[in-house]
């Protein structure tokens, strides 16, 4: 019987992940990688069967283009997560993906997670009911979640700057604004409290 192949795209504001990931899909018989720059969400053309999103964008944004995707779209989104922000994938799950898998993921197992998402994604969006982001109660942004998910993972002020390319003087306004939400004055208090409210531990992990 035939059947048309799974379309996928890449979403990542880092143009290494979007060539890397597309390139390892491009040959596989069954799925058909598009590109969403022209045209985008909302044309004419049918939504891709699977985005795959790459939660660095979080950081950039307050992450609109992801509720656009699972709220307006058809598609099923995959989280891309990365080591050394975690948080950001459960972010995006917490927010509607259909699941979260490592950036760095091998070929066998990204084509599994497309074909997974593609086949249980809807129907799991459909009869479930989405949670909010990480932090929401206290009115955390992206950026502040980014950071607080670090701390919690054991980087320090000068990690968190080279890893999030930010002067160590924003990290720190983001950490003592991101304190105050929190209502906590030190860095073992913050830990405890990211842990309590679903942050990712570095001891976890």
């Amino acid at each position: 019987m035939n059947t048309s192949p799974l379309t996928v795209a890449v979403v990542s504001p880092i143009p290494a992940v979007e060539h890397g990931l597309t390139g390892m899909l491009a040959g596989h018989h069954d799925i058909e990688v598009v590109d969403l720059r022209v045209p985008g969400p909302g044309s004419t053309r049918r939504d891709p069967d699977v985005v795959l999103y790459d939660t660095h964008a979080l950081t950039l944004g307050d992450g609109a283009d992801l509720d656009r995707w699972l709220a307006v779209t058809t598609s099923v989104v995959v989280a891309l997560r990365h080591d050394l922000r975690p948080a950001l994938g459960a972010e995006a799950v917490a927010r509607g993906a259909h699941a979260s898998v490592d950036v760095t993921i091998d070929r066998a197992g990204l084509v599994r997670a497309v074909v997974d998402a593609a086949r249980d994604g809807r129907e799991s969006r459909a009869t479930r009911v989405v949670p909010l982001r990480l932090g929401h109660h206290v009115g955390l942004t992206p950026r502040e979640v980014d950071v607080l998910s670090q701390i919690t993972q054991g980087l320090s002020n000068q990690e968190i700057a080279e890893q999030s390319y930010l002067s160590i003087n924003s990290v720190k306004t983001y950490i003592r604004s991101a304190y105050r939400r929190i209502g906590v004055t030190s860095r073992a208090q913050a830990v405890v409290w990211c842990v309590q409210n679903g942050f990712p531990s570095a001891i976890a992990a």
